[in-house]
């Protein structure tokens, strides 16, 4: 969701450099920043970021740099001039003309009216800056999808290496519990001890969550590919990632695959904090 566009619109007497800059939120926040002649157009600016951009924390700021002698900012000659009259009255060597400019309404600004071929420009200017963002964000996105991809990669290779795993894990269980009862120098009926072994590796059993990880990871990379972006539906695929994973390392009892289980919770954390970057 970061990003940043910028444009700039040349008018007659003014030049103005407009920048969005984009953040990562939850929802569209939109926040701007421009002078008050523009103002009755905030609404208009609020609606041509929002058609466009789906979520994000969004500042835009408008720059404005006179290129005329021009100033809409008056003196008030009469003011000024009464004022000096009175500041003589008081006191002829104070410098006077000083004092005088720096009292209340010496200075006027006249209001400017926003003419409409004015607000064309600006408003094209800001589709511009729109359009220069989304590029930005569409270049980071791509970077975004490789590293997703990487990381998808190395989970199932954790996956694998937790199927190959789960063969001597579930021997080894096998042997650990038959070495306790020869601990114990009890005597045991052989079927018995099979049916509660049988019970026993039941409860461990991932065949299940195998199955479900590997069609999450499938269904991630599926949704990576889709043409459009999802980040809350990616977000959701990897909460079921982790679930799975979780369940795996409780299930495990088993030191080499809980190992695994542990590289794989630290992979899918490196992606759940580049998922806060997806729309």
């Amino acid at each position: 969701m970061t990003g940043y566009g910028k444009s700039i619109v040349q008018l007659e007497s003014k030049k103005i450099s407009l920048e969005i800059k984009s953040l990562n939120s939850k929802n569209l926040d939109i926040n701007t920043r421009f002078p008050g002649v523009y103002k009755e157009k905030e609404i208009d600016i609020r609606r041509l970021i929002a058609n466009s951009l789906i979520r994000g924390k969004i500042d835009m700021s408008f720059y404005i740099e006179s290129t005329t002698d021009e100033t809409s900012t008056k003196i008030n000659k009469g003011i000024v001039l009464n004022y000096i009259k009175q500041l003589e009255d008081i006191h002829k060597e104070t410098d006077i003309l000083s004092i005088a400019m720096r009292l209340p309404d010496v200075l006027k600004t006249e209001r400017e009216e926003l003419d409409p071929e004015e607000w064309a420009h600006i408003e094209s200017g800001i589709h511009e800056a729109i359009d220069n963002l989304q590029e930005y964000r569409l270049s980071e996105g791509k970077e975004l999808n490789k590293d997703f991809e990487q990381r998808i990669s190395v989970l199932q290779e954790k996956l694998t290496e937790v199927i190959e795993l789960d063969i001597p894990r579930l021997e080894q269980v096998r042997i650990r519990l038959q070495k306790s009862i020869n601990d114990l120098k009890q005597t045991v009926d052989e079927n018995r001890f099979e049916q509660e072994l049988i019970y026993y590796l039941e409860k461990l059993d991932i065949t299940e969550e195998k199955v479900r990880l590997t069609n999450h990871l499938s269904y991630f990379i599926q949704e990576l590919e889709a043409d459009i972006s999802n980040g809350k539906k990616l977000g959701f695929i990897s909460q079921e990632i982790g679930r799975e994973i979780n369940t795996i390392g409780s299930k495990a009892n088993y030191a080499p695959m809980q190992k695994v289980v542990v590289e794989m919770k630290d992979e899918l954390e490196k992606i759940k904090e580049q998922l806060l970057n997806v729309l």
